[in-house]
């Protein structure tokens, strides 16, 4: 009767138990999910970045501390005074259509007669922009309905790089605080790996963080680069809205397709405006931008792990979809880390089943 009412008693102390320790995990849980995105893509980057740091640190004799936050800190102002610039002129170039258009003043190149050749949309395509070439007062008050959604599109847009570039310099700094911390931060993860995977989880940490600087350096900073390279063929070009082209290099470049698919409305633009020299100039160097990630991959991935290209596809897609464009590069990262700990972790489940197929026979022959 005792050990039955022991048994009772501690059962039901420790389901207690598991309810207030429940209970404070969803707490914590709901106090810190606003900075849980913005805290995990801080660990990918200073994970990332921290190889960098101990270069600036041999060759500046700096603390480690110092060559955290100096780069830290130089990614910000990289981020920021871009950002600040093609905001500042997008407004200043917005104000000067908005009074150029009040005064009537305002007058658009006429496009080309070669659209007119086009199939399907040709002859409809080049009536609609001789339109707005020749009356544009008359033409945005036809079409009013379209131009709002699409300044509608334009404005909520800009608005959401806005965010994104805060929620970047944020996780930047919080990147400088790991990477300053580093070795205590590797510890305590090393500590949760082995708590949760045994004698497995050093190794699943090395992986963890070899896979990490892959994608980074072969995923996202391949398309950081592409889409720098067609930022300068669009500022030759001279094609308006340059940033939010780039911006869509970007995003295409990390799910892993053409980035010459972002270019198409760009190189439309180009040849119904621009002369023929420069038209093909900005084509071919549209071309070479998006095959640029053949040579580029190699080069940055180095060593580091094959990642399946629809994993990065369904995470960049689900990542922004759930948080933005900062859920773009975390959902990448996140799930190609996850997919390749699967795999490992599936591996080893094959040496197990091996040994355990083997001891058998062993004992059958003796």
């Amino acid at each position: 009767m005792n050990s039955s009412q022991d048994f009772s008693r501690q059962a039901i102390d420790a389901f207690i138990k598991i309810i207030i320790i429940g209970v404070l995990l969803f707490w914590c849980f709901q106090i810190l999910k606003p900075f849980a995105l913005l805290v995990i893509w801080g660990a990918i980057i200073a994970t990332a970045l921290f190889p960098v740091v101990k270069g600036v640190q041999n060759k500046t004799g700096l603390s480690q501390g110092k060559a955290s936050w100096l780069l830290s800190l130089t990614g910000v102002i990289l981020l920021v005074v871009p950002a600040y610039l093609i905001g500042d002129s997008l407004f200043n170039t917005a104000g000067d259509v908005y009074q150029q258009i009040q005064e009537g003043t305002l007058a658009l190149k006429p496009p080309s007669e070669s659209i007119q050749s086009w199939p399907l949309v040709g002859e409809n395509l080049y009536a609609t922009l001789l339109s707005f070439s020749s009356n544009l007062t008359n033409a945005l008050l036809e079409h009013s309905d379209q131009v709002k959604s699409v300044l509608g599109s334009v404005a909520s847009a800009i608005g959401s790089v806005g965010g994104s570039v805060l929620q970047f310099v944020i996780s930047l700094l919080i990147a400088g605080i790991f990477m300053t911390n580093a070795q205590a931060c590797e510890k305590s993860f090393q500590q949760i790996s082995v708590r949760l995977a045994g004698e497995y989880g050093a190794q699943f940490t090395k992986l963890s963080v070899a896979t990490v600087r892959s994608v980074v350096q072969g995923v996202i900073g391949v398309a950081v680069i592409q889409s720098v390279m067609a930022g300068i063929g669009l500022y030759f070009a001279d094609i308006p809205f340059a940033g939010l082209w780039m911006l869509a290099v970007l995003i295409v470049a990390i799910i892993q397709l053409p980035p010459i698919l972002a270019l198409i409305p760009a190189l439309i633009f180009a040849w119904t405006t621009d002369s023929t020299l420069v038209a093909g100039l900005f084509t071919v160097w549209c071309v070479l931008v998006s095959a640029s990630d053949a040579v580029l991959k190699p080069m940055l991935m180095g060593r580091g792990t094959d990642i399946p290209m629809l994993v990065i596809l369904l995470g960049a897609i689900g990542g922004m979809a759930m948080s933005g464009i900062v859920g773009l590069f975390v959902g990448s990262v996140v799930l190609a880390v996850t997919h390749r700990l699967f795999v490992a972790w599936l591996a080893q489940s094959e040496i197990d089943v091996e040994q355990l197929e083997v001891e058998p026979v062993e004992e059958e022959s003796k």
